[in-house]
């Protein structure tokens, strides 16, 4: 029973996708860091809705 469990592999799978959501995660979580200090957010959210409203958003 032992090295029946020793062989499964089907949770080694789970525990590499959850990895790879964690790092894909942390990356995300760097990269949008400045969006969110100061007022760059809201500088990309008035964006967003000009550029969505119609107008020129060159």
């Amino acid at each position: 029973m032992f090295k029946s469990f020793l062989k499964e592999e089907g949770g080694a799978q789970v525990v590499e996708y959850a990895l790879v959501i964690a790092v894909i995660s942390i990356v995300l979580i760097i990269a949008l860091r400045p969006l969110v200090t100061d007022t760059g957010l809201s500088d990309l959210v008035d964006r967003v809705l000009t550029c969505y409203g119609g107008v020129n958003c060159a």
